[in-house]
């Protein structure tokens, strides 16, 4: 396929930008109403495993950013920047390439959670009832975590190509599937046992054992079907991914490595103090899911002109879509801001969990418009291939939030100021991710 038969070449910007995020911001809805689905569910079964659940949310949005965001990104970066070149026969050979990461990912982290999760979330403030909790669900769901890296990583192969509609609409419908199965499984509906929390876990995991179905079948049937002269190992095709997936997953890491420093922190204040400070923290990340679809959009524009040669025009596509991703985030937050009980109320009616939650939106909700810019800028510097500035923001945010929530510690500050320390990190990785965007030269790329 020559490069100039490309139609992202020449369509106008914002249309096509608005077409390829559309699949994804609905989906983003679907996985929003089983997020808090799944907290509603095992918010009933009281304080402990809600607590228990934030202990373990860390590690899921490590599975889930690093297969989805980091090494999907890398893998829709490399099609993306194929198929801009004009080279469909590497694409497919990508597929292979890109299942067998997926397949020592999953294993990896099923080792890990499996191996150190007790270690892991005692480190992280986990006691008594909280802990088994969070065990009782972690040990489900990544014992699955192979299911999820497949099916992420096909449904970038997908995206990488410009459909981004099939993943979207396949992940729709195992949302639909998982929703009233977690609360079956959770609450014991009848005829369904009442398992608790690792309830939600299994209906998880069948839903990504649906999802990795769908999404072969798709691949199977889509112009990257692989033939047998495809499936020859080639490092030069593993270094196309890795060469953005694995310093994405860097900064996945630092990610969730400042999020379990400050779960750590926050669970010195108490079992409310946890659970409310994972209610808050929840609709934060919530929001992953929709700047995510506007932003594997941008991978595969910015990759395709990337590919093509078309460098200018690449960064005019990344800030049409971080100026979409931050309007988004500022209407959530803001709104959440002014009224933070909208929020924190559908998860709990304890008093103390209402009052920190509701401090937690308030500090740092303002901040959510620049933390949403800088995840599409980051996720535009993927599909140029140029990862190493937005890493480093990643990286100054994180000695931020460690040294400041420590010297909150030690100095006996109240949970506010901590939130605060937050609030900052948010700022300095939005700020910092856009400066090192508008000085990259992307033809160099």
């Amino acid at each position: 396929m020559p490069a100039k038969s490309s139609p992202l070449l020449s369509a106008p910007i914002v249309p096509t930008l608005a077409r390829l995020a559309a699949p994804g911001i609905a989906l983003a809805l679907f996985q929003t109403a089983v997020s808090v689905a799944d907290t509603y569910f095992v918010g009933q079964l009281g304080t402990e495993a809600l607590a228990g659940l934030a202990l373990v949310f860390p590690m899921l949005m490590l599975l889930q950013m690093t297969s989805a965001g980091a090494m999907g990104g890398g893998v829709s970066s490399a099609v993306a920047r194929a198929l801009g070149a004009g080279d469909r026969d590497a694409a497919r050979r990508l597929v292979a390439h890109a299942l067998i990461i997926a397949l020592g990912g999953g294993i990896a982290f099923t080792v890990l959670l499996l191996g150190f999760g007790r270690g892991l979330y005692g480190l992280l403030g986990g006691r008594g009832a909280a802990l088994e909790q969070a065990l009782a669900y972690s040990d489900v769901l990544f014992g699955a975590a192979v299911l999820a890296w497949i099916a992420n990583t096909l449904a970038s192969l997908l995206r990488g190509s410009g459909n981004t509609l099939a993943p979207a609409l396949a992940y729709a419908g195992t949302a639909l599937v998982q929703i009233p199965l977690s609360g079956a499984l959770t609450l014991g509906w009848a005829p369904f046992p009442r398992l608790g929390i690792a309830g939600a876990a299994v209906a998880y995991a069948a839903a990504f054992a649906l999802a990795s179905l769908a999404m072969a079948v798709l691949v199977w049937r889509s112009k990257l079907r692989p033939q047998p002269a495809h499936l020859r190992l080639e490092g030069r095709l593993f270094r196309e991914i890795l060469r953005v997936g694995a310093i994405s997953s860097l900064s996945s890491l630092q990610t969730v490595f400042t999020a379990v420093v400050l779960t750590g922190f926050v669970a010195r204040f108490g079992t409310a103090a946890l659970a409310g400070y994972g209610v808050g923290v929840r609709l934060e990340l919530l929001q992953i899911p929709i700047v995510f679809a506007i932003s594997q959009a941008l991978v595969v524009m910015v990759g395709t002109h990337i590919g093509a040669g078309q460098a200018a025009r690449a960064k005019r596509i990344a800030w049409t879509g971080t100026a979409a991703s931050a309007l988004i985030c500022l209407v959530i937050g803001g709104t959440v801001a002014i009224h933070p009980a909208l929020w924190v109320r559908i998860f709990s009616e304890d008093a103390a969990v209402l009052e920190i939650g509701s401090m937690y939106m308030r500090i740092v909700a303002p901040l959510y418009p620049v933390f949403g810019a800088g995840l599409a800028l980051y996720f535009a510097s993927q599909g140029a291939g140029r990862m190493v500035a937005p890493v480093l923001a990643g990286t100054v945010r994180l000695a931020v939030v460690v040294a400041g929530g420590a010297l909150v510690m030690q100095f006996g500050g109240p949970l506010s100021a901590l939130f605060g320390v937050v609030s900052l990190g948010l700022a300095l990785l939005g700020g910092l991710t856009g400066y090192a965007v508008y000085k990259a030269n992307w033809s160099r790329a």
